[in-house]
């Protein structure tokens, strides 16, 4: 390292898309990034097999109520 501005600089990952459909790219993102999503897949699934509605996510006309 032989300019002492290196060592204080960061790199965004790659990113897909253009303008507003900017977007990082997942297959660049690492843990050394701040991305960690092993247990995304298992959170999800879980999220989806739960019977019980979180009230804050339903609508009080959906819940029949005048």
């Amino acid at each position: 390292m032989t300019d002492p501005l290196d060592k204080a600089t960061s790199t965004a990952p790659a990113t897909l898309g253009e303008g507003c459909l900017s977007r990082y790219d997942p297959a660049a993102l690492t843990p050394e990034n701040g991305a960690d999503f092993d247990g995304a897949a298992a959170l999800w699934r879980e999220l989806q097999q739960s019977e019980v509605p979180d009230e804050r996510l339903v609508e009080k006309g959906a819940k029949g109520e005048g």
